[in-house]
């Protein structure tokens, strides 16, 4: 074999680089579309957030093109996800249980209101899912939120009353929900004779 040609070793590693190309442009492209769909973004909302041209975002969703970690960092910034998930190979399972007996509460005001989280926990969410509880006779105050940032409140058991920024108080019976700009503070009030059970949807902005 002449010195000047390839032997087989060269040959194998290049067919390997190949195909890690080939799957990292893969894995990447998946991941976009599945994470721009999911904000609703078009490619061309997602070409004005990012700074990043129509045609290259359609190219690495097609995986007809590897970004370099500057391109991938622009675009996962106006995902405001990690530049990581933009990268995973693990899907999230089917289905994820998330026990009571194992869960992590936040308990304030002495105990008369708490917090649970109903989602596995994920840096990379927009949406947070709760279930509160709110001992009866109690009002429990909530500092703004960042601007963009909504909240929808359902009660589950009992009546409530919410103040958002000191405005009339808004009654709430049973199976009654209400969505709201949580920019500024509010208060959720119980006065019933009886503990309530809620549910909070956090909805921030994504980007």
């Amino acid at each position: 074999m002449s010195k000047l040609e390839p032997d087989d070793t060269d040959a194998g590693r290049n067919a390997v680089a190949d195909a890690n190309l080939r799957d990292v442009a893969s894995i990447v492209g998946t991941n976009l579309r599945r994470l721009r769909k999911a904000q609703g973004f078009s490619l061309e909302r997602l070409a004005e957030l990012s700074g990043v041209s129509r045609a290259m975002l359609g190219q690495i969703e097609t995986a007809k093109s590897v970004p370099t970690v500057s391109l991938l960092w622009r675009v996962a910034d106006a995902l405001g996800v990690p530049v990581a998930t933009l990268v995973a190979t693990e899907h999230e399972p089917v289905a994820v249980v998330s026990s009571r007996a194992r869960a992590s509460v936040l308990v304030t005001s002495e105990g008369r209101y708490s917090s649970r989280s109903l989602l596995p926990g994920n840096s990379a969410r927009t949406v947070g899912f709760f279930e509160l509880q709110i001992a009866a006779g109690h009002s429990e105050e909530f500092a703004p939120s960042p601007a963009g940032t909504r909240h929808n409140l359902v009660v589950a058991v009992g009546t409530l009353t919410v103040v958002i920024g000191g405005g009339a108080p808004i009654g709430l019976a049973e199976g009654d929900a209400i969505t709201f700009e949580a920019s500024r503070d509010y208060v959720i009030e119980n006065t019933d004779a009886i503990d309530v059970s809620a549910y909070l949807v956090v909805l921030n902005p994504t980007a």
